[in-house]
């Protein structure tokens, strides 16, 4: 078993813990950015653009994208629509 999977942050290949979060993986990206999401300035989404919850957990391959919370929320009206 191995401590860490291979997920992808904003395109970048990144190693997390295997028993982490999509935040925990933002921030082995980058710890500012991730800052940020805590703070709420940016949101975490999915592969196709859905915002999730940053403390959904990780498995290997995910794809997460990292937003302005604007676009976030925009991209979920626009999906509504």
């Amino acid at each position: 078993m191995t401590d860490s999977v291979r997920v992808y942050v904003n395109a970048h290949p990144v190693e997390a813990p295997a028993n982490g979060s999509a935040l925990d993986a933002v921030r082995a990206f980058d710890p500012v950015v991730a800052d940020h999401v805590v703070l709420g300035l940016r949101a975490i989404t999915d592969s196709r653009g859905l915002p999730i919850d940053a403390s959904t957990a990780l498995s290997t391959g995910a794809i997460f994208r990292v937003v302005h919370v604007r676009a976030a929320a925009s991209e979920s009206a626009d999906e509504e629509s």
